[in-house]
């Protein structure tokens, strides 16, 4: 059973910086593109990042520079570390699992990610 369990959400002042992590137990990071997404109110899903089984980045142009994502050395755990955090940052963010080539697609269930004075 594949389980994805985010946390490290919460509420940081605009400049301000969070770390959110991402637990995976039932998959293999070696077989998965690992990734991180979120919705704001009222918008649609979006990219954030991804990391590939090879350790190909990728990130949406509006976090280049101060969003990295990565895993530990065990890859069990995802992470996404957010610097410089701005207003627009604030959405729910989705930790993702994707195997393209078996049709899998696993998500967890979303932390909150508040960006206020």
């Amino acid at each position: 059973q594949v389980q994805l369990v985010e946390s490290g959400g919460g509420l940081v002042e605009p400049g301000g910086s969070l770390r959110l992590s991402c637990a995976a137990s039932g998959i293999s990071f070696s077989r998965y593109v690992m990734g991180w997404y979120r919705q704001a109110r009222g918008k649609q899903r979006e990219l954030v990042a991804t990391i590939s089984s090879g350790g190909s980045l990728n990130y949406v142009d509006s976090v280049k520079g101060r969003f990295t994502i990565s895993t530990d050395n065990a890859k069990t755990t995802l992470y996404l570390r957010m610097n410089s955090l701005k207003s627009e940052d604030t959405a729910v963010y989705y930790c993702n699992a994707r195997l393209l080539l078996l049709g899998y697609n696993f998500w967890g269930q979303g932390t909150q990610v508040t960006v206020s004075s």
